[in-house]
């Protein structure tokens, strides 16, 4: 096992940089995820690590050592990509086989290694098949079974699932967790899907255009995102926003939209006459208060039920687990609770407590 520390790391492409100045210090044996939209950087980002991709600048370290200028192979990792990119005409053994045979290591040697990776997967009635016909699910984890036999210090993983039907991916990511749990490899995980993020890290890395927005545990980015990008990016359905200027009188502090829907907000939060952009997650809006909301469309899941209409002239959504009596069309009202409540400045986007 073996931590990972990024410095200053970017990339360049002629004149183009993809990657600014990433920082990031890994833990021994955990498991972070980066995510974010397509183009962010996080692919690139792994692919530096993986020794695929030059390193424009700063420095990487794994297990200490730095590893800049280092051969893929001489890094200790091993990586399950996005394609399972088996040998079509070789057994689900001699793929997992290949990497030991190409390091000329002996049969005796791996085979004890192969056997125990098939039964932890799940794979040992499938040797001796070819991948043509294997499930969708068995061909990633024969992909995973060749990087365990590696035993890796660092495992990296670039998008396993997204070839994947929405059954196998819930499953698939409850496997990959177990796994880690049982090797406590280190990890790097990289998904565009914030349900994976949030389900398997031990630490979530928010990227968007070559940066990092935020890092740290799920929950605590899910409950205080530092900046509206992160707030909208994590959470399905996304967080609701409404743009206004907070105002203070005998009633209290408020944000007042452009068509004069009055909010109330926490004392303290933000200044009067502040252009801020208030942020509500779906599931925390109750029914019954004073904020006017005409249901536009019902979106029953049997778990949930979603409402959709328009606060401020944006259109929010608003989760119960109740099976609400109304149809589309009907206005009904809303309570904010102040707990829930999340507060940005407007022209930066950063968090303002």
């Amino acid at each position: 096992m073996a931590a990972v520390q990024l410095n200053g790391i970017y990339k360049r492409y002629g004149e183009t940089q993809v990657v600014h100045g990433v920082d990031l210090d890994i833990e021994d044996g955990e498991f972070v995820v980066l995510v974010g939209p397509s183009g962010c950087g996080k692919t690139t980002l792994m692919r530096m690590i993986a020794g695929l991709e030059d390193i424009s600048g700063g420095d990487l370290t794994i297990a200490g050592t730095r590893a800049n200028a280092l051969p893929p192979q001489q890094r200790n990792i091993s990586m399950v990509f996005q394609s399972y990119a088996l040998y079509p005409h070789l057994s689900v053994y001699d793929n997992i086989a290949f990497g030991p045979r190409i390091r000329k290591e002996r049969e005796g040697a791996f085979k004890p290694r192969i056997e125990a990776a098939a039964k932890m997967l799940n794979l040992s009635n499938y040797l001796e098949r070819l991948p043509r016909a294997l499930s969708g699910g068995q061909r990633q984890r024969v992909a995973m079974g060749r990087a365990v036999v590696r035993e890796p210090a660092v495992f990296l993983f670039d998008e396993p699932l997204s070839n994947l039907d929405a059954k196998l991916r819930v499953q698939m990511r409850t496997e990959i967790k177990a796994l880690h749990q049982r090797l406590r490899n280190t990890v790097v995980y990289v998904t565009h899907d914030q349900i994976e993020a949030m389900t398997m890290a031990d630490r979530i890395v928010v990227m968007n255009a070559g940066r990092i927005e935020q890092i740290g545990r799920p929950l605590d980015l899910y409950d205080k995102p530092g900046n509206l990008f992160v707030a909208s990016f994590l959470g399905s359905p996304s967080m609701n926003f409404a743009e206004g200027t907070v105002m203070s009188d005998a009633r209290g502090t408020a944000l007042v939209l452009e068509d004069g829907v009055r909010i109330a907000l926490p004392e303290g939060k933000a200044q009067a006459g502040a252009r801020v952009t208030l942020g509500v997650r779906p599931e925390h809006i109750e029914a019954g208060g004073d904020v006017p909301f005409n249901v536009e469309v019902i979106e029953p899941t049997g778990a949930e039920t979603h409402l959709y209409g328009k606060i401020g002239g944006t259109t929010w959504c608003v989760t119960t687990r109740a099976r609400p009596d109304i149809a589309p069309g009907q206005r009904m009202t809303l309570e904010l609770p102040l707990a829930h409540l999340h507060l940005f400045d407007t022209e930066s986007g950063k968090r303002l407590d």
